[in-house]
């Protein structure tokens, strides 16, 4: 959304530019980029799951798909809202005193009267809604952010400053969120909730970064002994140009403006150097000041000056319109470099290249350097790089006729060419006569385009709707069968888990026991089986599971008895009665078969006929044991005499078993810990390309089952195609069988890769 931010100052001051900025400013401002940028980070990540568990509980399908919605529109916007984020903050450190957000509020007296309007409900929501986020900052972190403030005053002596106006207060970033809300294609319930997910997640974590940016400015000698905020005036402006400080001295000014700009050949200066890494927001004119800097590849001269034919924009536009019906003709998943294509475009009736303005040129050469990005991106099946190729004279006619193209995140081509990338990621080409309703409608798609579109770009938003509805209904038939996927494979872990629970339960219990084999076979199945129900249903922590445990002991104890003791006996005829009676009902409740249980029971006590019987031999029997125990011990301790008057003795060599595990702990030691951590680091939704049997094939994770450790993937259906533990995972990924794919918006990803490159050319 554009804003106005022209203000006229009366105080004689010139304002400062971002050119001439204070070293300690223009630090504060890359820093708090960097750290911003790592706070929306984790703020998506975090929302991502908050929807998800808003969804489940949703009351009603109208409330799930408010929540679905904003989930969806969050992943595909999670960039270009950052990014928006962060060129909002970046204006108010660029433009400060100049600067003021446009949602902040203000007191009644400074409302033009005049120029009041019944607002719009769902404005009114969103802005209550901000300046509630605003309020809830404020208070939280009052200290911090007028200590913040102080030094930034500090800093700018010639400058009042608004609270409002310090470019890290919470006006700025909650105007800067509400901006890039604004462009989220969904209805105004799913953008409250948005809203409210920022007021929710972000309040909290913003402590840090209100005291990171104080340690900032204090590392940098700005006001270092202040510890408390001091006084401020009614009007909002701080009282405080420290009088024990010095005011910032010229030539610091002078230092900051040295190592912002950049200079072109012509001496003329433009603040490139300001784009924040990684954050693809840069205007035309300062991408073109990155294509004529020395040493650029890509700078051209300036064409018109020359002889020969010259083509002014019209004209060109005119020839664009007519190769765009020719070039749209073209099949197959060869697709010819916009460079290719202009050749015949620029060509005149002589054979000779005709001559274009400079800003034309520039055009071209930013548009020709986007879609050779995108046809060499690996992330994007060579069939489907073919059809979005098709579009480049369309675009490089809508870049010449809107320079806004390039830094406007929500343009209508930008984003529907965002869409079909993104929609095509996951995509894998048919077989032979087999019905692909994605590729039949990217296609119809990209030739009205080539068919209709001559500057009406409000075709794009006609196209970019349409397509959108048909992605949500695919979404939302592949999120139905990722979900029934995701709860049998949920279920299918919880099964697995219980009956690993229970196998051990009775393994342990039984383990140097002597179990008559019948009921061992009985706690083998049917009691396992119990113990398995018990698990699914009350829980590894209920009473219940307890009680099936202790029983689980008890049967064990009642068929071999261990210690035996005098009372054994007359404790064996007290318990037998319930234990029996518990067990059978037991039984009873996961319908066992009647007749089996039956037999089980008969099985059981005959088991404890046969320990009576034992019992009653039990004094002979335990006479004989001590004497043989006596024994022993006399044996023992002549043998400890005899080592002791002859010398130490050597122990002997014990030659441990074969452990088992230590393949898998091998295994491990193989694998990287850098593939471990990208395996830990992948997130539901990400897409990856794996090899089997010499064919790629892409799928999406669509869930991690904690209780297994699975990592399960599908394709665009919500089919299961593969399913990896951590390990295997990890090792596939470092062997090259398994790669990640970027599923970032391909349009600012390539911007990224321009900026990244000429930069680099500048350098160089």
């Amino acid at each position: 959304m554009k804003q106005d931010n022209k203000v006229v100052s009366f105080s004689g001051q010139k304002p400062f530019s971002r050119f001439d900025l204070p070293p300690a400013l223009v630090r504060l401002r890359d820093t708090s980029g960097q750290a911003l940028k790592s706070v929306l980070g984790r703020f998506f990540e975090r929302a991502d799951d908050a929807l998800f568990e808003l969804a489940d509980r949703a009351g009603s399908n109208k409330d799930q798909t408010v929540y679905f919605d904003a989930m969806r529109e969050l992943r595909l916007r999670r960039k270009a809202m950052a990014v928006s984020v962060l060129q909002y903050v970046s204006q108010a450190f660029n433009d400060i005193g100049q600067f003021r957000p446009r949602h902040s509020s203000g007191a009644l007296d400074e409302v033009d009267q005049d120029s009041l309007s019944l607002v719009e409900h769902s404005d009114l929501e969103q802005q209550v809604a901000v300046d509630n986020l605003i309020n809830k900052l404020r208070n939280r972190y009052q200290d911090p952010i007028q200590l913040l403030s102080l030094r930034v005053n500090h800093l700018v002596p010639g400058v009042e400053l608004a609270d409002n106006q310090m470019p890290l207060s919470p006006e700025v970033i909650c105007t800067g969120l509400a901006e890039a809300c604004a462009d989220l294609d969904i209805d105004i319930r799913a953008k409250l909730v948005v809203l409210k997910l920022f007021d929710r997640l972000l309040a909290d974590t913003l402590g840090d970064f209100y005291q990171d940016a104080n340690r900032t400015l204090i590392s940098e000698g700005i006001l270092p002994d202040v510890k408390r905020p001091q006084a401020r005036s009614p009007g909002g402006v701080s009282t405080a140009r420290s009088a024990t400080s010095a005011p910032v001295p010229p030539s610091s000014v002078q230092q900051g403006a040295g190592s912002e700009a950049g200079e072109t050949s012509s001496g003329q200066s433009y603040g490139y150097d300001h784009i924040p890494g990684n954050v693809p927001y840069a205007t035309f004119s300062e991408l073109s000041a990155l294509l004529h800097q020395k040493g650029n590849p890509h700078a051209t001269a300036d064409q018109a000056a020359g002889g020969g034919t010259y083509l002014d924009t019209d004209r060109l536009m005119a020839r664009l319109s007519e190769a765009q019906a020719s070039f749209g003709q073209m099949q197959g998943i060869d697709v010819a470099s916009l460079d290719q294509q202009l050749q015949s475009v620029l060509q005149v009736t002589n054979g000779q290249k005709a001559n274009i303005g400079q800003v034309d040129s520039d055009v071209i050469n930013l548009v020709s350097m986007l879609f050779d990005f995108i046809l060499e991106d690996r992330q994007l099946h060579p069939v489907m790089k073919a059809l979005i190729g098709r579009l480049q004279i369309p675009v490089l006619k809508v870049a010449l006729s809107d320079k806004t193209f390039f830094n406007r995140g929500g343009h209508p081509v930008r984003k529907l060419l965002n869409e079909l990338a993104l929609s095509a990621i996951g995509w894998s080409e048919k077989r032979a006569g087999q019905r692909d309703p994605l590729h039949e409608k990217i296609g119809s798609v990209v030739d009205r385009v080539l068919n209709e579109f001559t500057d009406n770009v409000s075709l794009f938003d006609e196209l970019l709707k349409d397509f959108c509805h048909f992605t949500d209904l695919d979404r939302r038939r592949g999120e139905l069968v990722e979900q029934r996927l995701r709860d049998a494979e949920e279920g299918r872990a919880r099964h697995e888990r219980a009956s690993h629970a229970a196998e051990s339960l009775v393994k342990d219990f039984t383990a140097e026991r002597d179990v008559p084999a019948p009921v061992f076979e009985m706690l083998s199945e049917a009691w396992t089986r119990y113990l398995q129900w018990v698990l699914l249903r009350e829980g590894e922590e209920s009473e219940r599971w307890a009680d099936a445990s202790e029983l689980t002991r008890h049967l064990v104890w009642s068929v071999d008895p261990q210690p035996v003791e005098a009372t054994t006996r007359s404790e064996l005829l007290r318990a037998i009665p319930a234990i029996v009676d518990d067990f059978r009902i037991a039984l009873q409740e996961i319908s066992w078969d009647p007749f089996a249980t039956d037999a089980a029971v008969r099985d059981l006590e005959l088991a404890h006929v046969d320990v009576f019987q034992r019992l009653a031999t039990a004094p002979a029997q335990a006479e004989r044991d001590s004497e043989r125990i006596a024994a022993v011990a006399i044996t023992e301790e002549l043998e400890v005499g005899v080592t002791e008057a002859g010398g130490a003795e050597l122990a002997p060599l014990v030659i441990p078993k074969p452990d088992a595990e230590a393949p898998a702990l091998d295994e491990a030691e193989s694998v990287s810990q850098q593939w471990l951590d990208q395996t830990d680091n992948l997130r539901v939704g990400a897409w990856i390309e794996l090899i089997r049997e010499e064919t790629k094939l892409r799928c999406k994770l669509a869930a991690f089952i904690k209780a297994t450790g699975k990592y399960i993937f599908v394709n665009r259906s919500g089919a299961k195609v593969a399913e990896y533990r951590r390990q295997e995972l990890a090792a596939e990924m470092a062997s090259g069988v398994v790669s990640m794919l970027d599923d970032g918006l391909i349009f600012d990803r390539a911007l990224e890769s321009i900026i990244d490159n000429l930069r680099s050319n500048r350098k160089d």
